[in-house]
């Protein structure tokens, strides 16, 4: 049986890297993973970005059969597309973690808790070394949608919320940034600024994005300048999502079309928040 899984992206409230607990808004934009047990060899194929590396989606699949308790077929394919630029800042890891576990529990009929399946998706992207926290905030974002905060220490969900409708607007760079770049010291340096923003991120998250995307920047020499027009253009939220270098920039639903017009920002990438699913 062909098995097909979607997830989604999400951005940044909080970046989980200085203090361990992180936060996401979960969006629209859309991770699809085909999988089909056949043949005798194993083939991924990731239409949207043909060169990036295919071993997570390989562990991915290794590791779904191994929690099914079922021996990995000799031979199978995988086929992954996402709309979500990668290594940008904008989950897409999480986001196909997510797709490729539910691809393979759908083609052997086997049925997972939600939040179960997050967790595996999150320990696959350990061992394949896509991220630094676990990026459990990251996986919840993009399959539970909504608002969540979680502590990445031990991946718990401590806070998730819907937030209601609005435009997303995300300028995303040619330059990717890899896990391995990062400044990882001068970025836990920040732990005491980045708990604050955990409260106020449940009462006013588009400030605590906007908050945690001026300090990351700072610390990862990244152009805060989109984010800072966006704001003065009307944006409720935008920074710097993830390890950047992706800026996301939150709006009134409808307001879109408008706030393009009023900040000359060209070349954005249209989305939408996404509703918490239970």
């Amino acid at each position: 049986m062909i098995g097909k899984g979607t997830s989604y992206g999400a951005v940044s409230v909080i970046n989980a890297m200085p203090c361990g607990i992180g936060s996401t808004i979960g969006i629209t934009l859309r991770t699809t993973a085909v999988f089909n047990p056949c043949g005798q060899t194993r083939d991924v194929g990731i239409s949207n970005d043909p060169s990036e590396n295919k071993e997570m989606a390989r562990i991915c699949v290794a590791e779904a059969y191994k929690a099914m308790g079922m021996e990995e077929p000799e031979g199978w394919l995988l086929n992954i597309s996402s709309e979500i630029p990668i290594s940008r800042g904008l989950k897409s890891s999480s986001s196909a973690c997510n797709a490729i576990l539910s691809s393979v529990l759908l083609a052997e009929r086997f049925d997972m808790e939600k939040v179960d399946k997050i967790r595996l998706g999150v320990n696959c992207a350990r061992k394949a070394k896509v991220t630094v926290t676990g990026a459990f905030d990251d996986a919840c974002g993009c399959d539970l949608g909504g608002l969540v905060i979680t502590d990445n220490r031990k991946d718990t969900i401590l806070f998730h919320e819907d937030i209601g409708e609005y435009d997303v607007l995300i300028y995303s760079p040619k330059n990717k940034i890899k896990k391995t770049g990062l400044p990882l010291e001068e970025l836990r340096k920040l732990s005491s600024r980045s708990e604050k923003l955990v409260e106020l991120a449940k009462t006013d998250p588009f400030k605590a994005m906007t908050e945690n995307g001026r300090m990351i920047a700072a610390v990862s020499g990244i152009d805060n300048t989109i984010a800072e027009i966006a704001l003065e253009n009307g944006a409720l939220g935008a920074g710097v999502s993830g390890s950047g270098p992706a800026v996301a920039m939150i709006l009134e639903k409808g307001d879109a079309e408008n706030f393009v017009e009023r900040s000359g920002l060209i070349g954005l990438i249209s989305s939408g928040t996404r509703g918490v699913q239970e």
